[in-house]
């Protein structure tokens, strides 16, 4: 069985008082939950105050993370930094990192492996833009991300890497793909990690489903066989719809 794992991105959100009150909700909505994980990500600059108002039944994890421990990579954060405050995952490969940023699968696969290397989990993004859908190329594109993503990487378990599938198209859009649509992309992403690793891996690693998720839609896609949790934007902003997808049914 895969652990489900639900997790709030903040993106560029919140001063520390909010983050800290937001935090502390959150790790009272996660207080007593014994089946699935929580996870927030936080900007960089209220990680200390989010760590400890969340608690300790809450993860954190950074929004991106550097390849390298120290040197000259101004705006960039190194994975013992993250560590030292706390996180457990960075999040690797956003969209608006590719989309807005011109972040490649190549300096992505950097980023992975320079995660793994110093001991946290990267979670991956990946997603194709409308362009893509309607043009039939969402598995090619996916496969060339997976594959460039994760080109060298090698892995002993599957609780190393965390992927999250987030059609472009459905990121802070209020459109979101059908849970049979997301269920087909995410069994075609676990066939496609069974080829890059050990089947036995890929069948056990997690994949969330991440696009305009709220309390409305979080139940029917965490249905589906393969989708493995949420990677929550908007929704994750506030305290009584972040809870809800937390307690998904």
């Amino acid at each position: 069985m895969r652990r489900p794992l639900i997790a709030g991105n903040w993106k560029m959100h919140l001063t520390i008082p909010a983050a800290r009150a937001l935090a502390a909700a959150v790790g009272k909505a996660a207080a007593g939950v014994t089946d699935r994980d929580v996870l927030i990500a936080p900007p960089f600059t209220a990680l200390a105050a989010v760590r400890e108002a969340a608690g300790s039944g809450v993860l954190l994890a950074g929004q991106n993370v550097c390849w390298e421990e120290q040197g000259a990579f101004t705006g960039e954060i190194a994975p013992t930094m993250l560590k030292e405050l706390g996180c457990a995952m960075a999040i690797v490969g956003h969209s608006e990192r590719r989309q807005l940023f011109g972040e490649t699968n190549g300096l992505i696969n950097q980023r992975v492996a320079g995660a793994l290397k110093f001991g946290l989990i990267p979670i991956l993004c990946i997603g194709e833009t409308l362009r893509e859908r309607e043009a039939g190329t969402t598995f090619t594109v996916l496969e060339a991300q997976l594959k460039e993503g994760l080109a060298g990487v090698t892995l002993a378990s599957a609780d190393q890497l965390v992927v999250a599938y987030e059609p472009v198209w459905a990121i802070g859009t209020g459109k979101t793909a059908t849970a049979a649509q997301a269920q087909e992309v995410h069994a075609f992403v676990r066939q496609t990690l069974g080829s890059l690793f050990e089947k036995n891996i890929a069948g056990q690693m997690r994949i969330l489903y991440g696009g305009s998720v709220n309390p409305a839609n979080v139940d029917e896609l965490m249905r589906q066989a393969d989708v493995d949790g949420a990677l929550v934007g908007g929704a994750a902003l506030k305290a009584e719809s972040f809870e809800r997808i937390i307690h998904f049914q």
